[in-house]
């Protein structure tokens, strides 16, 4: 059997539909056999390798699967590393195949920089962004290789493993001996007993979710716990569909950008509870002492690297998968449903104070524009404004949303929003800032062609919004390469939607697009804003999550401070 041939029967049996790419003469073995087995699996062809990266990132996040991607070598491999470092800050499996020169081409022993025509070590490259990556020098290897690779992409943390096959490779003959994959390491029984006695001995608590709990399994088990409980959920930014089912008890999401509210609550609750959640910078603030100073953190996290790093000295870590405490939770738990009912009322006047504070014209467009979305809609976004004010505001009624997060890429909304749509077959609605779509606006052609139902949402402020605020704030509106007055520049995206064969819309409020969001087409929907756009509230760096900008009254902060 050739290897190429048992690669793609391999990903086929692993259930994996659809798989993203760009052609390239090291991998047309690879693309031969996908040719043979088209009917089985789907090969999509982006028109960047990093859009192919972002797609898998996207089919993975969508279908909560591995995704796949491949690249030949050289600058096909190197194009893959953003989205490979996506998806190892965000925690996504994906299997990346680059193809290599020849065996017989490779530099070897020699003190050389380079032997074969794009010869280049990405194996080197990644290792510090992937889970596990390996270059195969012989056919015989193959299959042990893509077994644990498959394995380990989906073992504790997930993340992205990669596999550089020289061409030679690829061609070879193998005989493959049928490898049984190991069994699933199972948990040890534990005795979260410290959570629940913490919890139920306590009068305010909150539970902080990450994205540690993004699948269906945790976020039926944490609307059973939340809504038996009767505890307030808080979230991070990109864990903000999670609740979709104990939005009653949903406060927002806390950090830099997050909802005041969420921030208050955290500082006032006396257990914190954190599932999944990094608690890196953004989330907690740059002083870390400050963060939820009045509580006992139990922090449970799946990755004890994570743990190492304390949000405070005096917390406790729980090395453990975040669904499993809350199966245990939901056994054991034994307060009466109106346990904090006065907390619950400390939580919605703190909500009640602090209604439409921040909201702007930007906030008021998104939140329009969700009530619109059908609930099985797929949401993406990109980076910078256009991401915060979509959490911020989007009303929830059961989508999904699927964000770049800790790698915050630019360029990422698009491709993944064709990745959602091949995983789900859902529409997916794809937001973006006029400088995103930029990144990747190559993919516009794999939608017009394949007539994908992606409704491409572009905010248009003729700037980089969230460089530009910071231009304002810190160098005295000195907007150097960030408005078109500048260096910066935006195309005329209705000759954009025209050139690419793509539906164009534009809009300048709270129209109704139901029309256009309701046919299985693609659509390029311009919404015009001012130039000069703003997110708040914003955190000035160094203070304390609660006290953000533009500041309160302090007699409304002293208050909500003592409440």
């Amino acid at each position: 059997m050739k290897v190429s041939d048992y690669i793609v029967d391999f990903l086929i049996k692993k259930g994996v539909t659809d798989i993203f790419g760009y052609p390239g003469g090291m991998v047309t073995h690879f693309m031969d056999s996908l040719k043979k087995r088209e009917t089985e699996i789907h090969s999509h062809v982006n028109y960047h390798e990093q859009g192919a990266a972002f797609a898998a990132c996207g089919y993975a996040q969508a279908a909560d699967k591995v995704g796949v991607a491949y690249a030949t070598s050289g600058p096909g491999a190197t194009n893959l590393i953003t989205g490979i470092c996506n998806a190892y800050f965000d925690s996504i499996p994906v299997l990346f195949l680059t193809g290599q020169v020849n065996t017989t081409e490779a530099r070897g022993n020699y003190q050389i920089r380079q032997r074969g025509f794009q010869e280049t070590d990405i194996v080197s490259m990644v290792k510090g962004v992937t889970k596990y990556s390996c270059r195969l020098w012989k056919a015989e290897d193959v299959e042990a290789e893509i077994n644990q690779a498959w394995e380990i992409a989906q073992r504790g943390r997930k993340g992205p493993v990669l596999l550089d096959i020289p061409m030679d490779v690829f061609r070879a003959e193998m005989e493959p001996s049928g490898i049984v994959e190991s069994p699933k390491e199972s948990q040890d029984k534990k005795e979260f007993l410290e959570i629940l006695e913490a919890l139920e001995g306590a009068k305010r608590p909150c539970v902080l979710v990450g994205a540690g709990l993004k699948n269906e399994i945790n976020q039926s088990a944490l609307a059973q716990f939340v809504e038996r409980s009767g505890i307030p959920v808080v979230t991070s930014m990109i864990a903000v569909d999670v609740p979709k089912d104990c939005r009653r008890l949903y406060y927002g999401f806390i950090g830099a950008y997050g909802s005041r509210t969420a921030n208050f609550i955290v500082a006032k609750c006396d257990v914190l509870l954190t599932l999944g959640a990094r608690l890196d910078v953004r989330q907690v603030g740059a002083k870390r002492e400050n963060f939820a100073p009045n509580a006992k953190i139990l922090r449970v996290d799946i990755d004890q690297g994570e743990l190492n790093y304390a949000a405070r000295t005096d917390e406790t870590d729980i090395c453990a998968d975040a669904g499993k405490v809350l199966d245990y939770l939901n056994a054991h738990w034994q307060l009466p449903d109106n346990a904090f009912d006065k907390w619950i009322m400390v939580c919605r006047q703190i909500q009640d104070k602090l209604a439409s504070r921040d909201s702007s014209r930007e906030n008021d467009m998104v939140g329009s524009i969700s009530r619109q979305i059908p609930s099985q809609g797929i949401i993406t976004t990109d980076v910078g404004q256009n991401q915060v004010w979509v959490a911020q505001s989007f009303v929830f009624k059961g989508q999904r949303i699927l964000f770049s997060g800790g790698h915050g890429a630019m360029g990422y909304s698009l491709p993944a929003a064709i990745g959602a749509h091949y995983a789900t077959d859902q529409v997916v609605f794809c937001f973006n800032g006029d400088g995103g779509l930029q990144m990747n606006i190559q993919e516009l052609q794999l939608v017009s062609s394949q007539k994908l139902p992606i409704k491409v949402l572009v905010f248009n402020n003729h700037s980089l919004g969230m460089i530009r605020h910071f231009q304002e704030m810190y160098f005295s509106e000195n907007y150097t390469q960030t408005t078109e007055e500048t260096g910066y520049g935006v195309p005329n995206l209705k000759r954009v939607a025209e050139a690419y064969g793509i539906p164009y819309y534009q809009y300048t409020g709270k129209e109704n697009m139901t029309d256009c969001f309701r046919e299985r087409t693609p659509a390029l929907i311009e919404l015009l804003l001012d130039d000069e756009t703003y997110v708040f509230p914003k955190l000035e760096f160094g203070k304390p999550n609660q006290d953000q900008e533009p500041l309160l009254e302090r007699q409304l902060y002293t208050y909500l401070m003592e409440l």
